[in-house]
């Protein structure tokens, strides 16, 4: 059924004989074509019945007797039901159940966890200018001179899988996965068999809420010997060490997380009820007095040229380390500081991962492809001879662009040098041309699309993506809007992968994203596929269901919306709360635009909307546009009434301060501030709740005018607007 790095079963020492039935002919018929919700009282107990001998008979059949007779996926189904019924019956749990069985969280994988606070990354650098840049942003944002010393944290970048341990009064609650950032995977089970982990803090003065963020990781050692046992087991070895903790921890049964040698290192937190420290050194010892392991060596440094040296140091002596590591991270030592300098996007201003150059190897390059993305995109990637680099066996990698491929000279039959680009992308750094073949030619990037249409390629002036003019009856773009629609950071239908996303489209099952919710309707040609069952069937059709609720953010990011990536989304989500005023805003907009002669299209002679649109931080016109003309579409406008009939798009729920003064206003800053500036400004008001715009309209609800403020002032004024001067701001927001 599955090797050591897939979901494991509960083991057959938790089952009696008795418990465990000879054969199916012995298991209950039981109910299981009855949909959850329509089981009676009668048939529920039934069912529980039957799906508990059927799972312990399954569980026997693999462990004990090494002879699966079902996939993966159809067991997990078997106990995603038996949960599911549990559920909505308490009353009929049986004591044989599975669930109440060591091993049995929710069969799907794990029950979701929203993080109180974002797990959110890490910008990287890869050149010592990039670091130097880090620090002068740093300086600028906070006022600072050249030569003022910036004090930061480094510490060794562990390669593993990040974890949040939430403890209440000193007793740990929950852990949680990464996720997406926003929402993880509920691990709580598995992660109190790691020793490094204490199930209690130690001492009564702790915060009542402390939220302990850290890397779960496999050492060196560990590793190897754990490799040894699955050869001399005739089992499958692990790639990498990151590779075995991730498997580690997703085990249905804790019993083998606990057989697994894993790790933690604390360097982080999430919620906390009161402060920690005052700066991260601070914290990093109260973590230690926990009973926590800390990611060493580290180094407290004030200057670029400190940074660097740790850096090389480490760089050095990374293959003498007890675990893995993929780089440094800086982190601003003070925590006043951190709080200052705020967010920008889905990483902290305040802290980079600098990371090592990554491995690379030669290999032949047997063909160029072109492959179609959902915005039209032409992307050349070269098919590789498989060749592995970083622990990570590589057969395609990216070639960027047409001007790329000429001026690397990249030919069909070369000899080139790939690496994994942040060691997670494949790129094609150059060719070995003392080894191409003598009958090699240079590439011709293709005038037409390579979809059934043919149609033409553009590339506007500007612009160094080639473009297929076919847009939506491209059906490459097509397919590819369709896997993003159903993408990981968007709808997430679990079982929607590629193959069966391009099956779908192929036989004019699914051709637009609404089509994926009445899927329901074709079970029975689905059961007539080779490979497809009653059980994958209903897995599939669950997993559609369990995801027609879905929050505002992923679904605007849903859309492929081009120059909308998962940050504007929940940007957009934020600025305007519901579906509901989302849409009618960007119908406005879009209208607006459409509105406007070309000559005349500025944000403020456009219209409201627009202009309000373009004036959130970070928009600008060109995604401005970008969604007016998503939505002037009219295929595009019928897809999204669609799917407003198919699924429920949840209000936006701002993790952020929601109970400050300014929580919810629209704020403009305009002219120059003397006691912070204005990028700290606006970091400091989106942090206190409030949406920052760039331009002043009837829904402003502040203008904070600094020294020679301009029109926006004035405007402000016009409308009505109140205009607070720096000592105003900073006596509203409680900090003067």
């Amino acid at each position: 059924m599955a090797d050591e790095q897939s979901a494991d079963k509960p083991g057959p020492e938790q089952l009696s004989a008795a418990e465990i039935p000879a054969g199916p002919a012995e298991i209950p018929a039981g109910h299981p074509d009855a949909a959850v919700d329509e089981l009676s009282d009668f048939q529920a107990r039934d069912e529980l019945h039957r799906l508990a001998q059927l799972i312990a008979y399954h569980d026997a059949r693999y462990h004990r007797d090494d002879a699966p007779e079902i996939a993966d996926a159809d067991y997990d189904a078997l106990r995603r039901r038996n949960e599911a019924i549990e559920r909505r019956f308490p009353q009929h749990i049986r004591a044989d159940s599975p669930s109440r069985k060591v091993g049995a969280p929710p069969a799907s994988g794990f029950a979701k966890v929203r993080h109180s606070v974002p797990m959110l990354s890490l910008a990287n650098a890869f050149e010592e200018q990039e670091v130097r840049d880090f620090f002068d942003r740093i300086r600028r944002f906070l006022g600072l001179g050249a030569d003022d010393p910036v004090e930061v944290l480094a510490e060794p970048k562990i390669d593993g899988l990040s974890c949040a341990l939430r403890y209440e009064r000193g007793r740990l609650v929950q852990a949680a996965t990464r996720g997406d950032g926003t929402e993880g995977e509920d691990i709580t089970r598995n992660v109190l068999t790691i020793d490094d982990i204490p199930d209690r803090l130690p001492g009564d003065d702790g915060p009542a809420v402390v939220e302990v963020r850290g890397e779960i990781f496999m050492d060196r050692q560990a590793f190897k010997d754990l490799n040894e046992r699955q050869r001399q087991a005739g089992k499958q070895l692990f790639a990498n060490p990151r590779n075995a903790a991730a498997g580690a921890v997703r085990q249905l049964d804790p019993k083998i997380t606990r057989s697994r040698p894993l790790s933690f290192l604390a360097y982080a937190w999430g919620e906390v009820s009161q402060p920690l420290g005052r700066t991260m050194t601070e914290v990093r010892d109260r973590f230690h007095g926990w009973g926590f392991k800390l990611n060493q060596p580290a180094a407290t440094c004030s200057s670029v040229e400190q940074v660097l040296e740790y850096y090389r140091k480490l760089e050095s002596e990374r293959a003498e380390l007890a675990f893995e590591i993929d780089g440094i991270v800086y982190k601003v030592n003070d925590l006043a500081l951190q709080e200052r300098l705020g967010y920008v996007s889905r990483a902290p201003r305040w802290a980079i991962a600098h990371k090592f150059p990554p491995e690379q190897a030669q290999t032949i390059l047997n063909k160029i492809t072109i492959q179609v993305g959902r915005t039209g995109a032409l992307t050349p990637v070269a098919n590789l001879e498989p060749i592995t680099v970083g622990g990570v066996v590589v057969s395609r990698a990216t070639l960027h662009n047409p001007d790329e491929i000429a001026r690397k000279d990249v030919r069909e039959g070369d000899t080139v040098i790939v690496q994994r680009a942040g060691d997670v992308i494949p790129q094609v750094l150059g060719v070995v041309t003392e080894k191409r073949p003598a009958a090699s030619e240079p590439f011709a990037f293709p005038e037409v699309c390579p979809c059934e249409l043919q149609t033409p390629v553009v590339r506007p002036d500007g612009e160094v993506v080639p473009r297929c003019s076919g847009e939506l009856a491209c059906p490459y773009q097509q397919v590819e809007r369709l896997k993003h629609f159903v993408s990981r950071e968007a709808f997430d239908i679990e079982g929607l992968g590629t193959k069966n996303i391009e099956a779908f489209w192929q036989n004019d099952l699914v051709k637009t994203p609404p089509d994926i919710f009445q899927l329901h309707r074709h079970r029975d040609t689905l059961l007539k596929w080779e490979g497809w069952g009653q059980q994958s069937v209903k897995n599939l059709l669950d997993a559609i269901e369990a995801r027609r609720r879905i929050g505002l953010d992923r679904f605007i990011y849903a859309l492929g919306i081009q120059e909308v990536g998962s940050t504007t989304g929940r940007l957009l989500a934020r600025s305007y709360g519901t579906l509901k005023a989302w849409d009618e805003a960007m119908s406005k907009a879009a209208e607006e635009r459409a509105a406007t002669p070309d000559e005349a299209k500025k944000p403020e002679r456009v219209g409201e909307a627009y202009a309000e649109l373009c004036g959130l931080e970070s928009i600008g016109m060109t995604v401005a546009d970008a969604i007016c003309e998503f939505f002037q579409e009219p295929h595009n406008r019928e897809v999204l009434e669609a799917l407003e009939a198919e699924v429920t798009v949840e209000d936006f729920v701002d993790t952020r301060a929601s109970d400050t003064p300014v929580s919810g206003k629209t704020i403009v800053f305009t002219g120059t501030m003397e006691k912070m500036t204005r990028s700290e400004a606006k970091s400091r008001a989106e942090a206190l709740g409030a949406k920052v715009s760039g331009s002043v309209s009837k829904k402003t609800d502040y203008v904070v005018a600094g020294a020679d403020a301009g029109s926006k002032a004035t405007k402000a004024r016009e409308l009505g607007v109140a205009v607070l001067s720096e000592d105003d701001w900073l006596q509203l927001i409680g900090e003067q």
